[in-house]
């Protein structure tokens, strides 16, 4: 058996164990709170005795240490090491790349800009963070050069095209000279034929616009004509394949 299909039959007996029904919608467009609602998974959570990150990770997803492995690498990365004083985050949804965020480093301010009204709510009252009006593709809340480190975390793969370059030229504005960008896009690198096989055949049905893919070489031009310069890039698991964490530098 796969390292895939260990997982999800780990999943399967968790589950069984706990006598809890999953509960997730087959179209994530609707947003984190439709694709993993709030109450049902937060009730999950504590009858299998797992931090809701955890959870997601181990029994929705079948990808156990997905998210600590992502902030592992971040910290080989060096990217805690520069103690990011200001840090925002699109699409935070459940939290749990915020939560090992916030035990990597310490900052005295956290945004998060999220659209489900209940996980927003749930991390302000849980970690403090401060939570910001979305409002379409932009961080209007947010002043220019103000932030250490902008992160999104499974965010862009549900969007369309222009949504996420709307995105990308928020993020550059508002990040100061010196701090990093970190986000995840299903690039080519992630589509060779076999994987192109495997989403359209094991996909899931009702997604017809998740994955999104973007070019890779479109990102990494972009953020250079920014003044951003890659400095990393690495695959993470998403779904029944995976997607690629590009890591930027503001060098202005």
């Amino acid at each position: 058996m796969t390292a895939a299909g260990r997982a999800k039959s780990g999943a399967k007996r968790l589950l069984e164990r706990t006598g809890f029904q999953l509960v997730r919608s087959t179209t994530p467009q609707g947003g984190v709170d439709d694709f993993i609602p709030f109450e049902p998974t937060m009730r999950a959570a504590r009858a299998a005795g797992l931090s809701v990150g955890d959870y997601i990770d181990e029994v929705m997803n079948g990808t156990p240490g997905a998210t600590q492995s992502t902030v592992d690498r971040l910290r080989t990365l060096g990217v805690f090491a520069a103690k990011p004083d200001t840090v925002l985050e699109i699409g935070p949804g459940s939290g749990r790349y915020l939560e090992k965020t916030l035990k990597e480093c310490s900052p005295s301010r956290y945004e998060i800009y999220e659209t489900a009204e209940p996980w927003a709510n749930h991390l302000v009252d849980t970690f403090g963070v401060v939570a910001r009006p979305v409002t379409g593709f932009s961080l209007d809340a947010t002043a220019d050069d103000s932030v250490d480190l902008v992160q999104a975390h499974k965010v862009f793969n549900t969007l369309t095209f222009l949504g996420t370059c709307r995105y990308f030229f928020e993020m550059a504005r508002v990040t100061r000279p010196g701090g990093r960008i970190v986000f995840d896009v299903m690039t080519e690198t992630c589509l060779d034929p076999e994987t192109m096989r495997v989403w359209a055949t094991k996909g899931g049905s009702g997604h017809d616009s998740f994955p999104a893919a973007m070019p890779r070489g479109t990102c990494v031009d972009l953020f250079a004509t920014l003044g951003f310069s890659l400095e990393a890039d690495f695959l993470v698991p998403l779904g029944v394949a995976s997607t690629e964490v590009l890591v930027f530098k503001n060098t202005a």
